[in-house]
């Protein structure tokens, strides 16, 4: 990865930019009257609201909960009042939520607490019984992922048909819905998940999803503890404790749709943010911040001296069942046609844009950032551009962010939509070379309370929605009235592979594999 250099409270420092990306093929578009009239005021008043209405509601804005519910009627009356044709998707989800924190002991042949976590969409129970490791697991772990636990049913020695089992599984390989489901039809009658043991893959096995309830427990432990686990059983006989208290229901929520009334229909730039936070917390950096900067910017373009006339319709989404696994975004891909689908020009995906901590992150759609890692689909990397090159004109250092299946930008470009947006970072560390460039703390996370409880109206930085929340209008302004499109030129960089839903390790926030 090149830099540049960049003026930093009078120190050069290499800022964190691309410049080896493809040439930007869109048309440069006056972006001023808007970036003007968007403000962090402005980004400001609906982020209290939103803190408000969580306030009011158990302290959650969660999809399937009263909290989001009112986020929905917010969203849609501030957007129908600016003009916009609002129509609102229902959709049925997996609603999980964990009662009371999942625990793990060791019965025989000592007792030893284990910390744990249950995995997202366990089985709710208490099983104790026999613990079974799989038949294939690598210990000690390679300086590389290798392990296949699991992932076939004949990796199980069958279970017992009249006493409880519990299987003892590494990750690795294959996803960890499938390890469950073997493991359920080889007789088990609760699972523990170890992590794989290379570098990387040794704490607690957290933020987990299994995708869809799981018909039994299921929880995660480090690397550490399931050597000690696998260990013993080497030995002889354990035993050990699984509990588990979750609910797991079917629930129905809601996208949000606003199109702008002027723009071409058959192109359409979809501009997403999801509404919905965690159970923990209100969620006002994750992703009220999103949600705010495009209310904002959607109020902005369609009144006052700011007043846009869009060449293409913009579509404002705001997703709802983000933090359940992009299920809102999910829905609303897979409800559309091949042709509905071709009208589909771009889409641009704004999750956290006001980190305390934050760095000016731009998806990296031509893939340049890792010399093995995928580009997005064609014109992702012109969209790229249109971030970067707005960031560099102001004297700004940005810094690539993978398309790793971790937000909603996911099921557009699997079906081959361009896709792009900004990030000011989650529960990842600030290096010390982007404390150099952005200020802020090294070695802490970009947000510490990332899906947390302190996600408040006071997790917020107002310089990050300042420069993002200019860089978010400059953007939808350009796509929507850009003339030329989009068109590789090539002659850059070669045309690295596209991404397919099979590449992503995440599905929004949890790890499938």
């Amino acid at each position: 990865m090149q830099g540049r250099a960049l003026l930093v409270a009078g120190v050069m420092v290499a800022a964190m930019t691309v410049p080896v990306t493809a040439a930007s093929a869109v048309d440069d578009v006056n972006t001023d009257k808007l970036r003007e009239a968007v403000t962090v005021g402005g980004i400001m008043t609906h982020e209290r609201v939103l803190q408000r209405i969580a306030n009011n509601n158990g302290g959650t804005r969660a999809s399937g909960t009263p909290g989001y519910a009112a986020s929905t009627d917010y969203v849609k009356k501030t957007l129908k009042k600016a003009g916009y044709k609002v129509s609102e998707q229902e959709f049925e989800f997996p609603y999980y939520q964990e009662v009371t924190p999942a625990t793990l002991s060791q019965l025989t042949p000592v007792a030893i607490p284990i910390e744990t976590e249950s995995l997202q969409y366990s089985g709710s129970g208490e099983v104790s019984g026999t613990l079974v490791p799989t038949t294939n697991v690598v210990i000690p772990a390679t300086p590389e992922p290798s392990s296949a636990s699991g992932c076939a049913v004949a990796d199980f020695v069958p279970a017992s048909a009249t006493e409880p089992q519990v299987a003892l599984i590494q990750r690795g390989t294959c996803t960890f819905a499938d390890k469950v489901a073997n493991a359920v039809a080889a007789g088990y009658d609760a699972a523990v998940m170890f992590n794989e043991g290379n570098p990387g893959r040794t704490e607690l096995l957290t933020s987990v999803t299994l995708g869809a309830p799981a018909a039994i427990p299921v929880v995660g432990i480090s690397y550490a503890d399931g050597v000690s686990l696998y260990n013993a059983t080497a030995a002889g006989p354990v035993t050990v404790a699984v509990a588990t208290d979750i609910i797991n229901e079917t629930r129905t929520t809601t996208n949000i749709i606003a199109d702008s009334k002027k723009g071409n229909p058959e192109k359409t730039v979809v501009v997403g943010a999801h509404l919905d936070s965690v159970l923990a917390g209100a969620g006002i950096n994750d992703n009220g911040s999103g949600t705010s900067v495009l209310l904002e910017t959607a109020v902005q373009m369609a009144k006052g001296k700011a007043k846009v006339k869009p060449r293409q319709m913009v579509r404002f989404a705001f997703w709802g069942a983000e933090e359940s696994g992009l299920l809102g975004s999910e829905h609303y891909v897979g409800s559309l046609s091949n042709d509905q689908l071709s009208t589909i020009y771009a889409n641009l995906n704004f999750d956290m844009l006001g980190s305390t901590n934050y760095v000016r992150f731009v998806y990296d759609g031509d893939g340049s950032a890792d010399p093995d890692g995928a580009g997005g689909p064609p014109g992702s990397a012109q969209i790229e551009s249109v971030f970067t090159d707005y960031f560099a004109g102001k004297g700004m250092a940005s810094s690539p962010t993978a398309f790793d299946g971790r937000s909603d930008y996911g099921p557009f470009i699997a079906s081959g939509i361009p896709a792009g947006g900004l990030f000011s970072g989650a529960e990842g560390i600030k290096t010390a070379d982007e404390a150099a460039v952005y200020g802020g703390t090294a070695g802490e996370p970009y947000d510490p309370c990332y899906h947390a409880v302190c996600d408040t109206v006071n997790n917020l930085s107002t310089a990050a929605l300042n420069e993002l929340g200019d860089a978010t209008a400059h953007a939808v302004m350009t796509l929507a009235m850009t003339k030329s499109g989009f068109f590789e030129d090539g002659s850059r960089m070669a045309q690295r592979k596209e991404i397919s839903v099979e590449d992503f390790d995440y599905s929004g926030s949890h790890l499938v594999r």
